[in-house]
């Protein structure tokens, strides 16, 4: 059993976040030995690292050339030499690390194509990543693969663009990125110019118990591709179980090894994979003939651009002396809702927590129409300078808030272990930590056949068919996507929906203004 270095797994909020910010997570010996073992083939060669970090692929390299007697020299970049520092307290020499140059693998790539390369890039999102560094990654994408790619993808889609510009022909490539690869805004441009001018042989993912980053929010796959024709097929496979030398002998084989139970494989058809998601298992048959934006409108919660001044306690609102009636009631965090109702109980619990449970939430009249003491408040956020935020400086004026007519159902934005809808019988408005599900019809029955369909167990588990995985098996689902969920067609009987309705076209929700003032 390979062992993992305790200095690859953060330790504490401060080191998570230094990483964050440079997109630092190394990679276990024996995932990165499996991924070398691919681009090393048979032939071994040099392999290059275009973000070398603490050298685990150069590790990986010594132990899988000694172990199939191959000739190999390494080579590689880095942007951060305190990280390399630490190379040599981990098995590698000077020696190995002689051909690595600190620099920007993106904007000064090396001149020379490659057969053999590997790479953990550095996972850093959009959000992170100026706008000046972003309309050069734009120039990059264009420029290399013809293609402008949605200004979410983050650096580290970049590193996979440039790094397989350069393979040679049959050159190698792999590497280990995070889900969103697959699943982004960007993902249908990006691979559909990978699988026109690469071939793409397999395509890793990892069960939540032997994930490569358990302490990672982040849901990792292995993408192993040639330089070479494409094929129609590709071989999809899940590890079940970490720190083996499963992966890396199944590799080895060239994919032909029975793995046993550690490792589920099957080869799926290029279209299927596209359609389906890399990072999903395949879907064998259509499993519904209806989608729950047959029977639902699927609507963020309110986005404020600053919950410490829109959103406010009891007390907030009464010190403040500002009328209630400028206020509505609404929820801010998944974790605020333990159960599967919002009920006047949850509210008053939250009250006594002091949490903030009433929103400011005005429709842009002129402030001379507002008592003085909601005038004097919004001249306090006027002078700290809230209309200059990137959200609210979009509004006219910016203090007038988004309208939300109350939804009878939520959904957890970002859901971990306990991905739910949730009844709201308290009619708060959400903030946007929860999406608003507004059903097609208002009538009493339709309502209560489709919480009986929303709460279904087989209709929570197509979530995975639709939305973003990260790590720990949580998933975030996109308004749209959510829209786009499968019901399945045995759901729907037991609970007697009718399906007639479903062509029924609901009013904008987000347009009404029926808002729910405190009473």
């Amino acid at each position: 059993m390979q062992k993992v270095n305790s200095y690859k797994i953060p330790s504490s909020g401060e080191a998570r976040e230094i990483l964050r910010e440079k997109g630092q997570f190394w990679t276990p010996d024996w995932v990165a030995e499996a991924m070398v073992d691919y681009v090393f083939a048979e032939k071994g060669g040099m392999l290059f690292d275009p973000a070398v970090g603490a050298g685990a692929f150069f590790r990986a390299a010594k132990v899988v050339s000694k172990e199939k007697n191959l000739e190999f020299s390494l080579s590689g970049m880095d942007i951060d030499q305190n990280v390399l520092n630490e190379a040599t307290q981990y098995g590698l020499s000077q020696e190995d690390m002689k051909n690595v140059k600190v620099g920007d693998f993106l904007f000064e790539p090396p001149h020379n194509k490659l057969l053999a390369v590997v790479a953990n890039p550095p996972y850093i999102r959009h959000h992170r990543i100026s706008l000046e560094t972003k309309e050069k990654l734009r120039r990059l994408s264009l420029e290399n693969a013809g293609i402008v790619l949605d200004g979410r993808a983050g650096l580290h889609i970049y590193f996979l663009i440039r790094a397989l510009t350069l393979l040679e022909h049959n050159g190698r490539l792999a590497f280990i990125m995070p889900a969103d690869t697959c699943e982004g805004k960007f993902a249908n441009n990006l691979w559909q110019w990978i699988t026109r001018n690469f071939c793409l042989d397999a395509v890793i993912t990892f069960a939540p118990e032997a994930s490569p980053f358990p302490n990672v929010d982040t849901n990792p796959l292995v993408f192993l591709i040639r330089k070479d024709l494409p094929k129609d097929k590709f071989i999809w496979a899940k590890c079940h179980k970490a720190k083996t030398k499963t992966l890396k002998l199944w590799v080895r084989s060239n994919f032909s090894l029975a793995p046993e139970n550690s490792i589920t494989v099957c080869e799926r058809d290029l279209s299927e994979g596209l359609q389906t998601g890399f990072s999903r298992p395949p879907i064998t048959e259509k499993t519904s003939k209806y989608v729950l934006g047959d029977f639902v409108q699927v609507v963020r919660g309110v986005a404020t651009g600053a919950n410490e001044f829109f959103f406010l306690t009891d007390e907030q609102v009464k010190a403040l002396q500002i009328p209630e009636r400028y206020f509505v009631r609404a929820i801010g965090r998944t974790r605020d809702v333990s159960t599967e109702e919002i009920t006047q109980e949850t509210l008053d619990l939250l009250h006594k927590k002091g949490r903030p449970t009433l929103l400011l939430s005005l429709n842009g009249e002129p402030l001379d129409n507002y008592p003085e003491s909601l005038k004097n408040y919004l001249s306090k956020g006027e002078k700290s300078g809230l209309p200059q935020k990137p959200l609210i400086s979009q509004r006219k004026p910016w203090y007038k808030t988004e309208i939300r007519s109350v939804p009878p159902f939520l959904f957890a934005y970002l859901g971990r272990r306990n991905v739910r809808f949730i009844r709201n019988t308290a009619g708060i408005i959400p903030l946007t930590g929860f999406l608003c599900v507004y059903p097609k019809s208002e009538e009493k029955e339709f309502v209560e056949r489709l919480w009986k369909v929303l709460n279904h167990p087989d209709t929570i588990a197509n979530l995975a068919l639709i939305g973003k995985s990260y790590g720990d098996g949580a998933v975030k689902v996109e308004p749209r996507a959510l829209e786009r969920l499968p019901i399945p067609d045995h759901v729907i009987e037991e609970a007697g929906l009718p399906v007639q309705l479903r062509l029924f076209e609901q009013k904008e929700p987000y347009r009404t203004d029926t808002r729910n003032r405190k009473r």
